[in-house]
Parts: structure tokens; sequence; C-alpha cells
């Protein structure tokens, strides 16, 4: 790919960006409406050409079917958590459209991008070298720390859901945290892209970069949403009132966990998809690493 296309998808994605938050200045409902998913498409155009322009090679253009395989993950992994909220109900969505097909649409659109954000601005802090150095003292939990890392993540999966949803409600926060320590020993095992295994060689800057990415995305997840003539808005009264935009500061501090849970979550399928690569006898592509 050409410097110039990179440079044509970041244009476009900057413009993406400013007609949305101009129809919001505008009022222009039948745009804002959709700013989630017109602000995060943006976002990720601008970062697929930063990549290309650094490496040379297109996360969208480059390996479409990895990127296709990305969105869909992405809509089935938050559709876990927008279960999670059926029963504990920390958030709703108001503003939408009547038309139930225009509205799943605007689902489909919108979660379709959280993945993929997360993974792509990692990915730019990695070609940063932000968090590039090695650690000193490399961490290898031993075999009954692992086993009871699963044990810690089921209770945490499990326990909110038990409880009556007045004192569940209160605990979503172990959700966010139960996927990576049940996922992350069981990744480590089964020979997956690990935090655990990248922590044993003393290489602690994906774990750094998720929490910093997660926090970025968070961040702008929060301030485009704000606005937004279609949003979502939280009851997490129990909170402290300080809030970022909609989210409150203590909630806030989920966004890093949530994209190592992101890493968890994906790590078993980047492994199937490497292990078909080799049985089809082709060269798989480089490691996920971010």
């Amino acid at each position: 790919m050409s410097a110039s296309a990179a440079a044509t998808r970041a244009v476009l994605g900057g413009a993406f960006i400013l007609i949305a938050e101009s129809a919001i200045l505008a009022d222009w409902t039948a745009v804002s409406t959709w700013t989630t998913p017109i602000c995060w498409w943006g976002y990720l155009l601008i970062l697929d050409a930063f990549i290309e322009l650094r490496v040379g090679r297109s996360p969208f253009v480059g390996r479409p079917g990895r990127f296709f395989g990305w969105t869909i993950l992405s809509v089935l992994f938050w559709l876990v958590f927008e279960a999670y909220n059926l029963r504990l109900r920390n958030w709703e969505y108001i503003g939408l459209p009547d038309d139930h097909r225009l509205r799943l649409a605007g689902y489909l659109a919108s979660f379709a991008t959280i993945l993929p954000a997360v993974f792509l601005t990692t990915e730019s802090l990695r070609i940063l070298r932000i968090f590039t150095w090695s650690a000193r003292r490399p961490i290898r939990p031993g075999s009954r720390a692992l086993a009871g890392m699963v044990v810690a993540g089921l209770l945490c999966l499990v326990v909110p859901l038990l409880l009556p949803e007045a004192i569940g409600r209160y605990l979503f926060a172990l959700v966010w945290v139960g996927f990576i320590l049940v996922l992350e020993p069981l990744n480590l095992r089964l020979g997956a892209p690990s935090i655990l295994r990248q922590l044993a060689a003393g290489e602690p800057g994906t774990l750094l970069r998720l929490l910093l990415a997660g926090y970025l995305c968070g961040f702008l997840w929060e301030f485009w949403n704000y606005w937004a003539a279609a949003r979502w808005v939280y009851h997490l009264s129990f909170l402290p009132s300080a809030r970022i935009f909609e989210m409150p500061v203590v909630g806030f501090l989920g966004f890093g966990p949530f994209a190592v849970e992101l890493y968890a979550m994906y790590a078993p399928f980047e492994a199937l998809r490497q292990r078909l690569a080799a049985l089809r006898k082709r060269q798989p592509s480089r490691a996920f690493s971010l």
C-alpha cells in the first residue's frame, strides 16, 4: 500500500469525526444519533493509516480476514458484558432510534469497534516504543498460584450473579477482572498468547500498553458518548460523584483491566488461528504480540 492511500484513510477518518462532532453542535439528530460508531470508525481509520505509515502494512487492508475476525469477536465479547448488565443494571442506552433495525445496526456498528480500538491503540503505543523496556525481575507464579487465580476468577464471575440484584450490582468491578484471572492461566497452559508468559520472560510491555490503551480508549468512549444523541448512561449512584464525563472516576479505573480482559479473551482464538495456518502448511503471520 502507498503512503498516499494511508494518508487518504487518515483524512477520511478525521472527516468522520469532524462530521459527527459538527452534527452535535448543529443539533442534527439524524447524524448525532450515530456519533459513537462514526467517531470510532474514524478513529480506527486514523490508527490504521498511522500503523501503515510506520511499519508499511495496513491492519485493515493488509490483513482483512483477521481484522474482520476482530470485529466479529468484538461484538460477541461485548455481548457477554451486556448479558451481565441485564442482571446487574449498571448502564442503559437512551435516545436510540425507534426502528429496531436501525437500533440493531447501531449496536453492531458500535460494538464491532471495541476490540479493534483497544488493539490498534496498543499496537500504536508499541510502534511509538512506549513501555518497551524489560523488567529486572521476571514474575513466575507457581501452579498453586495459577490454580488460585482460576478459582478467584470464577468467584468474580459467578458471585455477582448469585446475589440479589440490589447487592450484585455493586460488584460489577469483579467481572472486569474475572475473565483475566480465569483465562490467563489457561492461556499459559495451552500455549496461547499470555500476559503471564510475557511477565515470566521479564517483558511487562504488553500489559502496560494494554492498560494505557484501555484508559485512552475509555476517555474517548466517554468523551464521544457524553454529547451524542444516542448514548449510554450509568446507574452508579453508589460511587463517589466525581465524574469523567458520564463515568464516575472510580468506575473509570475499570477501563485498563477491561483492555487486558479483551486480550485474554481473544488469545485462544489467536492461538487457534495460528495452528490452523500451520496445518494448512502456510507460513503463519507475525505472532500476536501488541
